[in-house]
C-alpha cells in the first residue's frame, strides 16, 4: 500500500460518512502521526482501522498519481452549478453577449483554482464554504446595476442538483439554500467584463488567504485574460 502523506477525509465524505465520524478520522490520523498507534485508545485504533477499510487502496510506483485539480470534489461541484445555471441561460432567450452574475462568479473561482491548485481537501473545502457570502455580496451588488447594463431575470439554484440527488447518492450542497425562483442577475454589454474585473481583484487575494493549502504559495497571481 502506498504511503499516505495526508489523511484522505474527503474521500470518506464522499463515501457517505458523517461529518461526525470525518473529523473523528481526521483527527486521529493526524495524533496517529505524531505520536504512533500505540498511544491512541484501543476503540479508537479500531475506528481508524475501518476507516482505512473503507478507503479504496492507494495505488504505488508509476500507477500512483496525483488526483487532478479537475477531479476533486469541490472544484466538479462549481462545475455542476456552473453547468446547470449555463443550461437555464440558454432557455431565457438573451441579449447576445449577455452573462448571468452567478456564471462569472463561479467561472474565476474555477479560474484560479485552475492555477494554484490547491489541494482541496477536507481543510480546503470547510474553509472554502467563505466564498458563499462572497458570492452573494458580488451578486446582489451586480442585481443593483441600472437597467442598461442588468436584466434581472428568475432562476431555481436548486433544482439541477435536486435532479441529480434523485438519480444517484451524491452528497454535494446546494450552491444556495434559497428554494424557489430567485432574482437571477444578468450583465448586458461591457458590465459583462466590468463585473468580471472586480471580482477577479477582489477573489484572487480572498481564495489565497482563505484556502490552508495555500498559505505558503509564492505562485504570482495569474495573468489577466
Amino acid at each position: 500500500m502506498a504511503k499516505e502523506l495526508t489523511h484522505r477525509a474527503d474521500e470518506l465524505a464522499g463515501l457517505g460518512w458523517s461529518a461526525e465520524d470525518v473529523n473523528r478520522y481526521a483527527e486521529l490520523w493526524e495524533y496517529r502521526q505524531r505520536w504512533g498507534a500505540m498511544n491512541l485508545e484501543r476503540e479508537d485504533r479500531l475506528f481508524l482501522r475501518k476507516a482505512e477499510a473503507a478507503l479504496p487502496v492507494l495505488a504505488t510506483g508509476k500507477a500512483a498519481v496525483k488526483k487532478n485539480t479537475q477531479d476533486k470534489s469541490y472544484y466538479r461541484w462549481l462545475r455542476f452549478h456552473l453547468d446547470a445555471m449555463g443550461a437555464a441561460e440558454s432557455q431565457m432567450g438573451l441579449p447576445e453577449g449577455a452573462r448571468g452574475a452567478w456564471p462569472v462568479l463561479l467561472e474565476e473561482e474555477l479560474r484560479l483554482l485552475d492555477h494554484y491548485q490547491p489541494v482541496l481537501g477536507l481543510p480546503d473545502t470547510i474553509k472554502a464554504k467563505g466564498f458563499d457570502a462572497f458570492r452573494e455580496q458580488m451578486a446582489e451588488q451586480a442585481s443593483a446595476l441600472a437597467s442598461a447594463e442588468m436584466q434581472l431575470q428568475n432562476h431555481d439554484f436548486q433544482t439541477a442538483l435536486a435532479e441529480l440527488k434523485d438519480k444517484e447518492n451524491s452528497k454535494w450542497r446546494h450552491l444556495r439554500e434559497l428554494s424557489g425562483e430567485q432574482p437571477y442577475p444578468v450583465l448586458l454589454g461591457d458590465a459583462v467584463n466590468s463585473f468580471r474585473g472586480e471580482v477577479r481583484s477582489r477573489l484572487t487575494p480572498l481564495l489565497r488567504e482563505t484556502l490552508p493549502s495555500l498559505a505558503e504559495t509564492d505562485k504570482p497571481e495569474p495573468e489577466a485574460g
